[in-house]
């Protein structure tokens, strides 16, 4: 019955969202349990929707199954995530994002990885010219060079066409110097990104509103 209820208030804030054209009163949570269907629960969304829209819209059908989707279910998220990613491309084919420096680099996720109550490992995939071609969470969780592998790291790379890659994580302690683990990670990566032809230009760590360059650093 609780299930019910909630199932129906979501479908009514989805259905009335062009009526009151304010993105303030829908939430990820809502179009996630409409997509989801009548098992979704409040728990299950909530913790999906946490993981912000940029995440969900990169996860693969086999991932959305390992939160405990059903290939149905998972299918049916990512094919609504495809529209946004359209729709993100759409945006961004002519307009996309220059990363001239560190700053840049953490200005373009600052925000949304300051917010973040776990460590996310992310790369910024670029073309030749330093534009931002793709994004993607590689890991998230406790950082340590046997989890985040070059490998999970670069095969985005070679998909995407990538010159160059940018990698940020963020410290939810607010605290953005560098441990043991986060210079290790840096240069296993450096030096598969040698090895491949595709430059680690920096490795940026996300405190409180502020950041640290591992480069400017000397650890690249």
């Amino acid at each position: 019955m609780i299930n019910k209820k909630y199932i129906t208030a979501a479908r009514e804030a989805v259905s009335t969202y062009n009526a009151i054209g304010s993105e303030s009163v829908i939430e990820l949570q809502d179009i996630l349990a409409v997509l989801i269907g009548p098992s979704a629960t409040p728990e299950f969304t909530g913790r999906l929707a946490a993981r912000g829209i940029r995440a969900l819209v990169d996860m693969t059908i086999p991932e959305l199954k390992e939160e405990g989707m059903t290939h149905n279910q998972a299918l049916k998220v990512h094919s609504g995530m495809l529209i946004a990613r359209k729709m993100r491309s759409a945006g961004k084919a002519n307009d996309r994002y220059v990363i001239r420096s560190p700053e840049d680099a953490a200005a373009y996720l600052m925000t949304e990885m300051t917010a973040l109550t776990q460590e996310h490992f992310v790369v910024l995939y670029l073309n030749v010219k330093n534009e931002v071609l793709h994004k993607k969470t590689v890991f998230i969780g406790s950082l340590n060079s046997s989890i985040v592998h070059p490998r999970e790291v670069y095969k985005e790379a070679v998909k995407y066409s990538a010159a160059s890659i940018i990698c940020l994580h963020n410290h939810p302690s607010g605290r953005p110097d560098p441990s043991p683990e986060d210079i290790e990670v840096t240069k296993r990566l450096a030096e598969a990104g040698s090895v491949m032809g595709v430059e680690l230009i920096d490795h940026l760590i996300i405190g409180d509103h502020r950041f640290i360059s591992l480069k400017e650093k000397g650890y690249l």
